[in-house]
């Protein structure tokens, strides 16, 4: 062998030695690197306990007490439900192995033969992550910033990849997997995607529907069948195509499904102001989240506002709910992030016949103020306001406009706020003939929404306190302020029955006689009251029930002179009315300002045998395992005895058979025994009416957002015309439903001995 051999010799040998010695290294390197990220020494690696119980965030769902899905709550991205593998559809998971990792079953998490195709560019398109991988990435790769830190990720995605395999089954995986990925347009995992794109459930998912998921699975971005159906169709076939391949469907079956078309006639936008019971459902996200009142988080005049957090606080176990309760791990639930299940007393049949009683009459009523208003320079304000007065009205809103807010905030000048809001823009605006484009200066777009009425209504079991039915407004998503809690407004003459009631129980009977006629009343600071009348009656005896009955003004002022104001504002009071109540005379004409959910909470005590029962509104909450973590039951109070609420029956099922409130009968055909009480405010303001059966309470409010839009009228501004309507719309449909549970032949539970006439001999 030459030198020159012998030199090229020892040099291949020392290539070859250097060579294995960095092989050597490198596998050294490989394996302290790994262990490395196992043990956490480098790299993001969560702890032990948190690959266990993976924090994710699920959306909590409120049912309705028939099992009907209203809604979640969630943040932003995070509509999330949790569900089981067998809850899922086959298709849908023979799908996923076909297309992401066909040897799901047979590998340890990492699948060394698909790594090995992709280093060769031999095999699938694609890269060679699994399943498990790829859940590893969700969960837990946090975004890597630099070269260092991205060529870190894969191997940290192995390990956890590696420990997920010991610490979960394959079927768990999967489950996770479907769960946890995200299929935008606000479906996060497989439930919440399975009812956005196909309104159905992940069991019942059909196979091209599943196939159509699983290619969202490459890139929802990219394949949304939404924005891109061509694109998102050829993406489900080729999924189809992967099941023929790995034998999860026959070829015949493959070409028929093939030629379908991507239906997404049923998708359905997910947003929290779409779906039943919006209103309700923004209620008990504010109040289950409510924090212990602090007065200083309340503005100088929330007065009112203070007080009730306060009684909730302490009085109501469902205020401030989340804030009261700890999870297992010491921390306060959430009702968008801990998949709680919360079920309500709403009946989603019921609540339906509502919204649809309520845009019946709304729709009726707002083409009436329309034609009323249009044309004359006030509107939509009442003609008794002077045009400085109707300007100081318009530029309080404009204040309150997220657009002046903002202005404001940026240093714009009053000049150039003006000049904004005079400015047109291309804009949408609702009508109950559905959306409209147009063109309006956001001055004519406030305008514009002044024009429509606001209504609330609430169906309210007195029995037991369930909630059946609850509609705080038109529309929520354009008007979302809640006018069964939220709002406060003059209830006018349904404040009657309390001073009605105040004389019942100190004695007086129901055909009790007085005379008719104008009464002064001196208060206590020596002004003199004398309230309007105009009784075809005046000077002649008539009955205390036919003063309810006609909501007789100088009747009322009758009864009002036998008591003081301190004593009807107590007996308001214990009726469950939280409101301000000012102890003056005119109290017993409504001048004060009460909810909604606080009048049909009052009304309760007069079907109920002089029990009061608080509205009830959830029955109880499941935790995202299940679980039962809290019940509730309804609150009860004794406010009057029961003669006194048999005589209140009397007297205002007159109200109902020949009063004011008779055209529900007249109208609506409800033959059903009822009573209740219109009530009409000063100038048309507020319109009302109360009726209940013996199973249902039912109250209404209709008006303007300002006390001073309203009707000029009187035939169509007064509460039998504005608001009764709705309850006898809604009680003629609950009634043609049988199923629901309520009947015509429902009697008051009365003794048949009690006689409303017994002590009155010989009175009308």
């Amino acid at each position: 062998m030459t030198n020159d051999s012998n030199k090229k010799h020892k040099l291949l040998r020392r290539i070859l030695t250097a060579l294995w010695i960095l092989f050597g290294v490198g596998c050294i390197s490989v394996v302290f690197v790994f262990m490395a990220i196992f043990n956490g020494w480098i790299g993001y690696m969560p702890p032990l306990e948190e690959l266990q119980n993976p924090q994710n965030k699920f959306a909590s769902e409120i049912y309705s007490v028939d099992l009907q899905l209203l809604g979640r709550f969630y943040q932003s991205k995070e509509n999330r439900v949790e569900v089981q593998y067998k809850d899922i559809s086959p298709y849908m998971i023979n799908a996923l192995i076909a297309t992401e990792d066909s040897r799901f079953y047979d590998h340890p998490g990492i699948d060394s033969k698909a790594l090995l195709r992709v280093l060769v560019k031999m095999g699938r398109n694609g890269g060679g992550s699994t399943i498990t991988q790829q859940l590893a990435k969700q969960l837990y790769s946090p975004n890597s910033h630099g070269l260092i830190e991205r060529a870190m990720q894969k191997p940290i995605e192995w390990v956890i990849a590696l420990k997920l395999e010991r610490l979960y089954t394959k079927d768990e995986i999967i489950s996770m997997y479907l769960n946890q990925f995200d299929f935008l347009n606000n479906a996060v995992g497989i439930k919440s995607a399975a009812q956005v794109y196909f309104n159905t459930s992940p069991a019942d998912l059909k196979i091209e529907e599943a196939a159509t998921l699983v290619g969202m699975c490459k890139n929802p971005s990219m394949y949304n069948p939404i924005r891109h159906n061509e694109r998102t169709r050829e993406r489900r076939n080729v999924v189809l195509s992967q099941m023929v391949k790995y034998g999860y469907l026959d070829q015949s079956a493959c070409d028929s499904l093939m030629q379908l078309p991507l239906d997404v006639s049923r998708f359905q936008r997910v947003d929290h102001k779409l779906g039943p019971a919006p209103y309700l459902r923004e209620h008990l996200r504010k109040i289950m989240m409510a924090k212990k009142p602090v007065r200083e988080d309340f503005a100088s005049w929330q007065d009112q506002e203070y007080e009730d957090a306060c009684y909730m606080w302490e009085h109501d176990p469902l205020y401030g709910w989340c804030n009261k309760h700890t999870k297992p791990d010491g921390t306060n639930y959430n009702i968008y992030t801990d998949g709680l299940k919360i079920y309500t007393t709403i009946d989603s049949r019921m609540q339906q016949i509502a919204e649809d009683a309520v845009n019946e009459h709304m729709q009726y009523l707002q083409k009436n103020f329309f034609k009323e208003k249009k044309g004359r320079s006030y509107a939509p304000y009442s003609n008794q306001l002077t045009a400085e007065q109707r300007q100081k009205l318009i530029e309080r809103s404009m204040r309150n406009t997220d657009r002046y807010r903002g202005m404001k905030r940026e240093g714009a000048t009053d000049e150039q706020i003006r000049q904004a809001f005079n400015t047109p823009n291309d804009m949408v605006v609702f009508s109950y003939d559905g959306l409209k484009d147009t063109l309006l200066t956001p001055y004519d777009s406030l305008l514009y929404y002044k024009h429509f009425l606001r209504c609330g209504f609430m169906s309210m079991d007195p029995t037991n306190g369930h909630v059946k039915a609850y509609v705080g407004g038109p529309n929520f998503e354009y008007f979302q302020y809640d006018m069964v809690n939220d709002g406060r407004r003059q209830i006018g003459s349904t404040v009657k029955p309390y001073l009605y009631t105040l004389a019942m129980q100190e004695g007086m009977w129901p055909c009790d006689q007085v005379i008719c006629q104008p009464i002064t009343i001196v208060q206590a600071d020596g002004r003199k009251w004398t309230p309007r009348g105009n009784s075809k009656n005046n000077g002649r005896l008539v009955t205390i029930r036919w003063g309810l009955q006609n909501s007789d003004n100088w009747v009322t002022a009758c009864l009002m002179s036998l008591y003081t104001p301190e004593a009807l504002v107590k007996l308001m009071h214990s009726f469950g009315i939280r409101s301000h109540l000012d102890p003056v005379v005119s109290l017993c004409l409504g001048i004060c300002d009460i909810s909604v959910a606080e009048m049909v909470d009052a009304y309760t005590v007069f079907p109920n045998k002089g029990i009061r029962v608080d509205p009830l509104y959830v029955t109880r909450i499941e935790d995202n395992k299940g679980n039962v973590i809290a019940t509730f039951t309804p609150e009860t109070h004794e406010i009057v005895s029961e003669e006194t609420s048999y005589k209140m029956i009397d007297m205002m099922r007159a109200v109902i058979d020949g009063g004011t409130g008779g055209r529900i009968r007249r109208n609506y055909g409800i033959k059903a025994p009822m009573a209740g009480k219109t009530g009409t405010t000063q100038r048309n303001s507020d319109g009302w009416f109360m009726g209940y059966t013996p199973s249902l309470v039912n109250g209404c409010w209709v008006g303007g957002e300002d006390r001073d839009i309203h009707f000029d009228g009187m035939a169509l501004g007064q509460g039998a015309s504005m608001a009764l309507p709705i309850v006898g719309i809604y009680l003629k449909n609950v009634f043609a439903h049988p199923e629901l549970g309520y009947t015509q032949d429902e009697q008051f539970d009365v003794p048949s001995t009690f006689d409303p006439n017994a002590n009155c001999k010989g009175s009308n």
